[in-house]
């Protein structure tokens, strides 16, 4: 069930819970006690194999990047070690470039869509994203970042194939 916002545009900061815990003011959070769900958000390499240690150690058991890789290779094969299921920043954080794309089919076409058509659509092409990762994740064995690597590169292979030069 989606739950109802006051502004649904509000910062994280501003969403209040009594299941919910929002962190800014440390360093690294996840020294917390509990912990269900990580968003390493800052920096490239922020979160190592000690801190991932820490939030398995606490009970976390989803990681979702909201950075550029701010999970050092060593975290995410701890994480996957540990059942600890993880998406990597370039399914997560994919919804801006599909926007940025959505802008582009827009104006290329002249047309101009709701604020409603463009949330569709970037529904559609997220679940897409998703289902074409765990897809090829559980075809090849592998977790869903690789499923997300396996996915993007046939999907790059096949266009680049349509396009005659393979």
């Amino acid at each position: 069930m989606a739950m109802k916002r006051k502004n649904p545009h509000a910062r994280l900061s501003e969403y209040k819970s009594d299941t919910v815990i929002h962190v800014d003011d440390r360093r690294k959070p996840w020294e917390l006690e509990r912990i269900d769900i990580a968003f390493p958000c800052a920096t490239q390499n922020e979160l190592d194999e000690e801190d991932a240690e820490l939030l398995i150690k606490h009970g976390c058991q989803l990681v979702v990047e909201g950075a550029n890789m701010p999970c050092t290779a060593e975290a995410v094969h701890r994480f996957s070690a540990n059942g600890v299921t993880y998406a990597p920043g370039k399914a997560a954080n994919a919804g801006g470039v599909a926007v940025s794309g959505l802008e582009m089919s827009q104006n290329r076409l002249g047309l101009s869509w709701t604020r409603e058509e463009v949330q569709e659509r970037l529904q559609r092409i997220m679940r897409d994203i998703y289902e074409s990762s765990k897809a090829a994740a559980d075809e090849y064995n592998v977790d869903l970042a690789g499923g997300a690597n396996i996915a993007g590169f046939l999907k790059v292979a096949e266009a680049v194939r349509a396009q005659g030069a393979v």
